[in-house]
């Protein structure tokens, strides 16, 4: 591509911003994972669903809202979400005194929504999918004046999305590849762009529901792809479309791109329950799910997976648990 859509640079600068309020999270191996995937895989799994929102996408919001100057903080931001940018960009603003607004699907995650709230946020719902949201969010930032803190068009949000795998390779300096879960792909880019500068023998690979496989679909086609439909109970990747800002850095940057069945991140869901007692959403266990069709081609290396979120519907866990999903 002509241009990469951050910089490294952007990416420490977006770390000293948001270190006030954010700590390291722990990237930890686990033997009973390890057995699951076998191939003689050293699996690592970094915790974000350990963060102060339940989910990676604080670091983007921190590094957004910190960016912006006293002015654009007065007249508040706007953000389309299913629940977890939002979640981020509401915790950034209540810590920095800005408005927020966060447009969200009908019939999105109560669970989600009543967290925004609780952190002052105010939640609009409309529209049928995240796309839809995406639409009412313009609306609102032309009638407010507000700033658009879009999940993934955004220089600043992809470079605190980059901040987590600066951390992997500090902890882990001899990883050899990361598995993301991808929807919008800031995770994915500020990946491929840290690895890159510090460690360009890392495979970054993405990984997609198989019900919403918009990205995935333009990865293999090398041409941008929509799909009507995202139908998926991992609503951090249940996008249509691809992006503006990152869809050439996946299609040039990512090793490999596998998705994965609903029943298959289900079972992910479920392994990592039993093996690590933590929780994860959908999107968080597809780096595990995944693991199933990219470990012939990573044995024997130590590969990082992303739990990239805990925010489960608890009414979905309940269906997962009973067998349902």
């Amino acid at each position: 591509m002509s241009s990469w859509p951050i910089t490294f640079e952007q990416v420490v600068a977006a770390r000293e911003r948001i270190s006030p309020w954010l700590s390291a999270t722990p990237l930890r191996s686990y033997a009973l994972l390890d057995q699951h995937v076998g191939h003689g895989i050293s699996l690592l799994a970094k915790h974000e669903n350990f963060q102060p929102t339940g989910s990676f996408k604080v670091r983007n919001g921190l590094a957004l809202v910190t960016a912006l100057d006293e002015a654009a903080r007065s007249r508040g931001v706007v953000a389309a979400s299913t629940g977890n940018h939002g979640l981020g960009i509401s915790f950034a603003a209540q810590q920095l005194g800005a408005r927020a607004t966060i447009c969200v699907p009908a019939g999105n995650n109560p669970e989600k929504n009543d967290a925004m709230r609780a952190l002052g946020a105010e939640v609009l719902e409309q529209g049928r999918d995240y796309d839809e949201a995406v639409d009412n969010m313009l609306r609102v930032a032309e009638e407010r004046g507000a700033t658009i803190a879009h999940s993934t068009n955004d220089p600043m949000v992809l470079a605190g999305a980059g901040t987590m795998t600066l951390e992997i390779l500090e902890q882990a300096p001899k990883v050899d590849a990361i598995v993301i879960a991808v929807g919008g792909g800031s995770q994915a880019v500020g990946a491929i762009t840290v690895a890159r500068k510090l460690a360009p023998n890392v495979e970054v690979h993405g990984v997609q529901a198989a019900g919403a496989p918009a990205q995935f679909d333009s990865f293999h086609a090398r041409a941008r792809r929509t799909t009507e439909r995202a139908v998926t109970f991992a609503e951090g990747v249940a996008t249509r479309q691809t992006y503006d800002l990152t869809h050439e850095a996946l299609r040039d940057g990512l090793a490999g791109f596998v998705t994965v069945s609903e029943a298959e991140t289900a079972e992910a869901v479920r392994t990592i329950l039993r093996s690590t007692h933590t929780l994860v959403e959908g999107a968080g266990a597809m780096g595990l799910a995944a693991m199933a069709k990219l470990a012939p081609q990573l044995e024997g290396r130590t590969v990082a997976i992303i739990f990239c979120g805990a925010n489960m519907d608890t009414a979905v866990l309940r269906r997962i648990l009973d067998g349902q999903l």
